[in-house]
């Protein structure tokens, strides 16, 4: 089955009567409202580019340009026409503009009414209120101010209404009197075009600005969830691995307490209970671990099945640094302190961090020398990787701090600190602490 669609004469008439509703709204409805300019924000690069003491004063700025500019009209108005009577008529033909600062849509039917009045009351003279005058600039300063104030429909209809008042005018030129002749229309063509251009340019501009802005707001709110995505990531990969090292122990444990009652000949009955309590807890446990991660942390709940996978240690970092080496690394390992066996999730860890260290160099800076330190102090174990500037140019890569989010996750989730900046040498360096419980020594081997 086809289906045509046609545009029935309803749909243009419902566009035209949303559009004159919108348009009734913009213009008359509350148009002296109180709507005051706002002062420039406090991020706005004319304000930044300051000194903090006269940032205040620049907020302002807009108002001072059109009080500014203002002034200059009566200025000139004062000088073409005398003191008095031409400081006086800049002073009306001024006042409109001075209200956009308030009243933006009550300021441009003022100035509407102050430019066109005169074609109403002087029908009989050759009188073209679309000639180059003071009213004719503030006019369209004033058209302008407001199409920086409002929505792009506005500026179409301020600039269809003064076309349409325009004929009007002309018309009544046509039947009362001589001044509307071809010089008043050729004065309203050129007036239109004019205003037509700089209402287009000004809607441009303001379009791009705000497209800017959401575009820019629209950027930070991608920022914020791919780092919150990137979090929630590395808190999946932490808990996947955290299953793999208890499940190990918790199913060893298991393992143990079943085997323990036939280590023993003719065990006593408490004994063997007490075992089978053991196993059928930690069996317990081991189950709900696997359910409980495997069906918040990820999506994919097979990913728990062997809890036997094994894991990377710090005795695994020659491997890791041998592979960084033939990419093409000059790598350095330095283990201070009494090398020692550390719990599992401390030493997964420190390998995953030095790990994510090692990618971001070679992403970030090709070339530059790294060197790796690993110290085993007392009550945990420190970790650096720092190297030195580039030596070649680095690609862009999308990564944006993202592997240090994962770092931290894991030194919080150990109760460690970790700190991750630039070198004054145009490096970058990593350093971290993991804790590590003191265990305390038998008394048998004090005393001995």
């Amino acid at each position: 089955m086809t289906h045509t669609h046609e545009h029935s004469p309803r749909s243009e008439a419902r566009l035209v009567k949303n559009a004159l509703a919108g348009l009734r709204e913009d213009l008359f409805t509350d148009a002296f409202a109180f709507r005051p300019l706002p002062p420039l924000p406090a991020d706005h690069t004319l304000v930044r580019v300051l000194p903090g003491g006269r940032q205040g004063y620049t907020r302002w700025a807009p108002h001072a340009a059109v009080c500014g500019f203002a002034g200059l009209i009566v200025l000139v108005s004062a000088d073409a026409r005398g003191l008095f009577v031409g400081a006086a008529m800049g002073l009306v033909a001024v006042l409109p503009m001075l209200l956009t600062l308030f009243r933006p849509v009550g300021a441009w039917w003022l100035s509407l009414g102050m430019l066109t009045l005169p074609g109403l009351l002087l029908t009989g003279y050759s009188y073209s209120p679309w000639s180059p005058s003071t009213f004719f600039f503030t006019h369209l300063v004033v058209t302008l101010l407001v199409a920086l104030r409002t929505r792009p429909r506005v500026a179409a209809g301020m600039w269809l209404i003064t076309g349409a008042l325009g004929a009007f005018l002309a018309l009544l030129g046509r039947v009362f009197g001589r001044y509307a002749g071809d010089f008043f229309l050729d004065d309203l063509a050129q007036f239109q075009v004019l205003s037509g251009i700089a209402l287009f340019g000004v809607v441009a501009v303001r379009g791009l600005r705000e497209s800017k802005r959401q575009v820019a707001a629209q950027a930070a709110v991608t920022e914020v969830e791919r780092s919150r995505r990137t979090v929630l990531e590395e808190r999946t990969t932490i808990a996947r691995e955290l299953h793999d090292v208890v499940a190990h122990h918790m199913s060893v444990v298991a393992i143990q307490a079943e085997a323990a009652p036939y280590r023993v000949e003719n065990p006593p009955p408490e004994l063997v209970a007490a075992f089978q309590t053991i196993r059928e807890n930690a069996v317990s446990a081991l189950t709900e671990l696997r359910r409980v991660l495997g069906v918040v942390r990820s999506e994919n709940p097979d990913a728990f099945a062997a809890p036997e996978a094994p894991q990377p240690t710090l005795a695994d970092i020659g491997f890791l640094i041998d592979n960084v080496r033939a990419a093409g690394a000059d790598v350095e390992l330095v283990t201070t302190g009494a090398v020692r066996t550390l719990p599992q999730g401390v030493e997964l860890s420190a390998y995953r961090i030095v790990q994510e260290a090692l990618s971001n160099t070679l992403r970030h800076a090709p070339g530059a020398a790294v060197r790796v330190e690993i110290a085993h102090v007392l009550g945990g174990l420190g970790l650096r990787v720092v190297n030195g500037p580039a030596d070649r140019f680095a690609k862009a890569s999308p990564g944006a701090g993202h592997g240090v989010l994962g770092m931290r996750e894991r030194v919080a989730m150990l109760g460690g600190e970790l700190t991750a900046e630039a070198t004054p040498d145009g490096g970058y360096e990593v350093a971290a602490f993991l804790p590590v419980p003191v265990e305390p020594v038998p008394v048998e081997e004090v005393a001995a």
